[in-house]
């Protein structure tokens, strides 16, 4: 566990706020439990999610935890896209329509997790409170990263995160974690971080499969991809009261975590709301303060950016997410993040022959003044006396 310090931000010194007391004193809005949950596949005879009928009021504890309001003073990713790697974001989800630009069918999502994903990454949210985006001026670009029905396979991610690269999105979005596919995720991570795009993924899967003959819990592999690549921001989730729930997969190794579970968002059809947990929303969340910070600093590299969020974060194991320390932090280490001094310039030694003849000049100099003075005074007396010896 990192030990406690203080960081330096502009105009003063000031502590990380302590996202844990605050999110356990923020609890979620009373009528979420009342919410339909988002899933992230359908089964093969399963029809598309049906619009909710209920809606959260009041701030979600997730916001809340985040410190959305101070951050939006700061920074509301405008000029940043989002991509969304899932099952799709609808272009007329409430909050979002008109900012999703969608590849092939990555327009329509039958499923409803990768516009809930959306939504917290980018969502306007509503007047009366509600669930919103943490940079609700950033642009969705709509990927498919499933089929229709949430089913997924390493190529089809990596395929997405390639696309997502060309398409010049700034950050990406993966709602997914595999067990499989270490070359090719890994290759197609490499592709995007070249093209200065941050991978952002859930360091593992929302929910373990159960064995077939069992029916128990698949144990939780060591690390899953994409966040195991190297260069992705991989995250993991708590929830109101700062943990996790038991029977979420146990994996280490995550660059930060960030409110995932008991979290109110939108879905694909509608104006009401659904709840759903996981890293996968964590993953979002943390998406959406890159946005954030990618909007406040574009003359930061994506890899910056990474870091400018993971330094900032409060100091915990994993450290967690803090978009405005994030925004307002100054890090040494991060070239270009500030203005850096002129580097100072020795000027050469100087020669020292002028000196030389400057001392030769002012000791010839000395020596006739002490000869005319001399003379002024034995010249007179020598006259006086008739040039006689003295007694």
């Amino acid at each position: 566990m990192r030990a406690a310090r203080t960081l330096r931000f502009r105009g003063a010194a000031v502590a990380a706020p302590l996202l844990v007391a605050l999110s356990a004193a923020v609890p979620a809005a009373a009528d979420s439990v009342k919410l339909p949950a988002v899933r992230s596949a359908l089964g093969a005879d399963e029809s598309c999610v049906a619009a909710s009928g209920e809606q959260a009021g009041g701030l979600p504890w997730a916001l809340a935890a985040l410190g959305h309001a101070r951050s939006l003073t700061l920074s509301q990713g405008a000029g940043v896209t989002v991509a969304v790697v899932d099952t799709g974001v609808s272009t007329t989800a409430a909050g979002l329509s008109g900012r999703v630009t969608a590849l092939g069918g990555a327009g329509e999502d039958c499923v409803g997790h990768g516009t809930f994903a959306a939504g917290l990454i980018a969502a306007a949210g509503a007047a009366d409170g509600g669930p919103a985006g943490l940079a609700p001026q950033a642009e969705i670009l709509a990927v498919r990263g499933t089929d229709e029905r949430g089913n997924t396979s390493a190529a089809r991610v990596a395929q997405g995160i390639r696309e997502a690269a060309d398409a010049g999105a700034s950050v990406i979005y993966v709602g997914v974690a595999l067990a499989e596919g270490k070359a090719e995720l890994t290759n197609a991570v490499g592709y995007a971080s070249r093209e200065d795009a941050l991978v952002v993924a859930p360091l593992a899967p929302d929910t373990l499969p159960k064995d077939r003959a069992t029916g128990d819990l698949v144990a939780a592999e060591p690390w899953y991809w994409p966040a195991a690549a190297p260069g992705v921001l991989a995250v993991t989730d708590y929830g109101p009261d700062g943990g996790r729930p038991d029977n979420a997969p146990v994996v280490s190794g995550a660059d930060l975590a960030a409110p995932g579970d008991s979290v109110v968002g939108l879905g694909p059809r509608g104006k009401g709301h659904f709840i759903g947990s996981g890293a996968s929303l964590a993953a979002a969340h943390t998406a959406g303060a890159a946005a954030l910070v990618r909007a406040r600093h574009p003359e930061m590299s994506a890899a910056e950016v990474s870091r400018q969020l993971t330094e900032a974060a409060y100091p915990a194991a994993p450290p967690r997410l803090d978009p405005y320390a994030a925004l307002t932090a100054v890090l040494a280490e991060n070239a270009g993040a500030v203005p850096r001094p002129a580097r100072a310039v020795v000027p050469a030694a100087v020669s020292e022959e002028p000196r030389r003849r400057a001392l030769v000049v002012a000791a010839v100099g000395a020596g006739v003044l002490l000869l005319v003075a001399a003379l002024a005074v034995v010249v007179p007396r020598g006259r006086a006396r008739g040039w006689r010896p003295a007694g």
